[in-house]
């Protein structure tokens, strides 16, 4: 077995639909998406452990991830009401089949096409957020940042997808500004 790519990602393992929206990011003010092939792709299939011989990182699963991620962005950050039907339309790809197994009752999705499977995933990923706490889905309060993260701090507050990164970020321009100011 190979070693997983490496992940470029500022950051990574938040939730599948939230991370899904994280392949796209700003590096030294430059816009980054590490879906821009199947290449990246690969990198994210693994990183969330969906290289598992299920699914392939090819044109058409690259083509419908793609159209999940632009799905998932028009109603986190946008309007859930208008965005709704984008994230109906991939869920139409697959549904969830009840099982009985040894082991007792189980699920497993299903795809009449595989290739829907990855963003499938991500957008019942996100359904499950709504239902869990949709207050907690968050967007980086840095202006300059794109992330998006699942609150699980104890209060609820965490403004920022890393404290390290954009927290610092914004703590150091209001250092500078208070010291400008002065």
């Amino acid at each position: 077995m190979s070693p997983a790519p490496h992940d470029p990602r500022p950051l990574t393992g938040e939730p599948l639909s939230l991370d899904l929206l994280n392949t796209r990011w700003i590096e030294d003010g430059q816009p980054r998406d590490l879906l821009a092939g199947t290449d990246g792709l690969a990198v994210w299939l693994a990183a969330n452990g969906l290289d598992d011989g299920r699914f392939t990182a090819d044109d058409p699963t690259l083509r419908h991830t793609l159209q999940t991620r632009d799905a998932l962005l028009a109603v986190v950050d946008g309007s859930l009401t208008e965005g709704a039907s984008r994230v109906d339309a991939v869920l139409e790809k697959g549904r969830i089949r009840a099982t009985l197994t040894a082991d007792g009752g189980g699920e497993r999705a299903e795809f009449a096409d595989a290739s829907w499977g990855p963003g499938w995933l991500a957008a019942r990923n996100y359904l499950e957020l709504l239902g869990t706490a949709p207050d907690r889905i968050r967007h980086c309060a840095h202006e300059a940042c794109v992330l998006h993260f699942f609150d699980t701090s104890r209060n609820g507050t965490r403004r920022w997808c890393s404290m390290a990164a954009c927290g610092n970020r914004a703590k150091a321009s209001r250092h500078y500004s208070r010291s400008k100011d002065a």
